[in-house]
C-alpha cells in the first residue's frame, strides 16, 4: 500500500493501543512501527533495477525479521522512552501490530510480499486490493486527523481510533468478499468459453475493489479481460496477448533478465515500440485497457545493451494520457449491459 495509508493506520492503531498511556506519542510510534518495513527502499541506491523490484517487499517483510524487529525495538523503547505505564508487553503489542498489519495489508496487493525469506522466495499476493485504495485511505485519514486535531485529555479519541479499525477492516471483508464472488464468475466464464489455461490471476483495477482485470496463462498465450461485479452481459470479452519470448533469446541469460522474468512469476510480454525492446509485466494491468483495445501495459522496462555489452534496464514512460481514461473507468465499474 502507499505511505499515506500505512501511515495514517499505524497512527490510529498506535492510539487505539497505547493513547492513555502515551497520549499522541503513541500514533507517531504507531505510524512509524508501520512504515518501518519500507526501510528496504534504501536498498535501491546500491542495486540495479531489476534487482530493487526483488529487494522491495522481501527480507524487511519477512515474518522471521518482523519476529526479531518487534522483540528489538520493544526493548529499546522501553529502556529509552521512560513511561511506568508502558509495559515491556504493551510496547511489543504496539511495536509488533505494526509492523505484521503493514506486511498483511501489502500482501493484499499484486506486488507480493515476502513472508516467508529467507528461507523460500515465494511472494504473498492475495490481488485483493489497487496499491492506492482511496476508500481505505480515507476511512482511516479522516479519524486521524481527528486525533491529531483533539486534545489528549479527550474521552473520544479511543472512539475515534477503535472507529477508523473497525471501518476499514470491514472494508477489507467486503474487498475479500468481492474478490471471492468474482473468482467464482470468472472462472465458470473462461470454462464456458472454453479458454484452456496453465494459471490465471485477476486484480482490481485502479482506485477500487468492483472491476478487476484478469490474465489467464498459456504457455505463450496471454489472454487479457475485465469483469466488474455488475456485469450482465453474458461472456468476458478476452484479447490475445504473445508473450513473445523468441525476442529474448539473444539475451536470455542475462542476470537482470532473470530477475524481471522472476519477479513477473511468468506474466510478461517482450514487444518493440519505436525499435526499443521493452519488458512489460503484465500482472499490473494496461492504461484504459477496460474501454480500449491493445492499451499498452503501465509497468514497463525499456531493455538495452550497454558498450560491454550487458543488459541496462530503463523504468517504461507514458508518451501519452487520456483524460477520459478514468471517466471511462467509472463507466467501465458500472458493468456491461450487453
Amino acid at each position: 500500500m502507499d505511505s499515506l495509508t500505512h501511515t495514517v493506520l499505524g497512527a490510529c492503531m498506535g492510539e487505539a493501543i497505547a493513547g492513555k498511556q502515551m497520549g499522541k506519542k503513541a500514533m507517531l510510534i504507531g505510524a512509524l512501527a508501520h512504515n518501518f518495513p519500507d526501510i528496504d527502499v534504501i536498498f535501491n541506491f546500491f542495486t540495479t533495477q531489476a534487482s530493487s523490484l526483488l529487494t522491495h517487499r522481501g527480507i524487511t517483510h519477512s515474518i522471521l525479521c518482523n519476529v526479531i524487529f518487534s522483540f528489538l525495538f520493544a526493548a529499546v523503547f522501553k529502556k529509552y522512552i521512560k513511561n511506568d505505564s508502558m509495559s515491556y508487553k504493551r510496547w511489543l503489542i504496539l511495536i509488533s501490530s505494526g509492523l505484521f498489519t503493514h506486511i498483511l495489508i501489502d500482501a493484499f496487493t499484486t506486488y507480493g510480499t515476502g513472508w516467508f525469506e529467507p528461507f523460500n522466495n515465494f511472494r504473498v499476493s492475495f490481488n485483493a486490493m489497487f496499491i492506492l485504495d482511496p476508500f481505505f485511505m480515507i476511512a482511516l485519514l479522516i479519524p486521524a486527523s481527528v486525533l491529531v486535531i483533539a486534545k489528549k485529555t479527550s474521552e473520544k479519541r479511543t472512539k475515534w481510533a477503535n472507529a477508523a479499525l473497525i471501518i476499514s477492516g470491514l472494508y477489507l471483508c467486503i474487498c475479500v468478499f468481492n474478490k471471492l464472488y468474482a473468482k467464482s464468475k470468472i472462472e465458470k466464464d473462461l470454462e464456458a468459453q472454453n479458454i484452456i489455461h496453465d494459471e490465471y490471476m485477476f486484480t482490481p483495477t485502479p482506485l477500487n475493489n468492483l472491476l478487476y482485470y484478469i490474465v489467464a496463462r498459456k504457455d505463450e498465450n496471454c489472454y487479457v479481460g475485465y469483469y466488474s461485479v455488475f456485469d450482465k452481459a453474458p461472456a468476458i470479452k478476452y484479447e490475445l496477448f504473445k508473450r513473445n519470448d523468441s525476442l529474448l533469446d539473444p539475451i536470455r541469460n542475462d542476470d537482470e533478465i532473470k530477475k524481471l522474468i522472476r519477479f513477473s512469476k511468468g506474466y510478461y510480454n517482450i514487444h518493440r515500440e519505436d525499435s526499443a525492446l521493452m519488458f512489460s509485466d503484465i500482472r499490473f494491468g494496461q492504461l484504459g485497457g477496460w474501454y480500449k483495445e491493445n492499451s499498452p501495459f503501465v509497468f514497463n522496462f525499456n531493455v538495452a545493451k550497454t558498450v560491454d555489452n550487458r543488459v541496462a534496464l530503463q523504468q517504461g514512460r507514458f508518451k501519452s494520457f487520456d483524460p477520459d481514461v478514468m471517466s471511462k473507468l467509472i463507466e467501465r465499474i458500472k458493468g456491461n449491459k450487453n
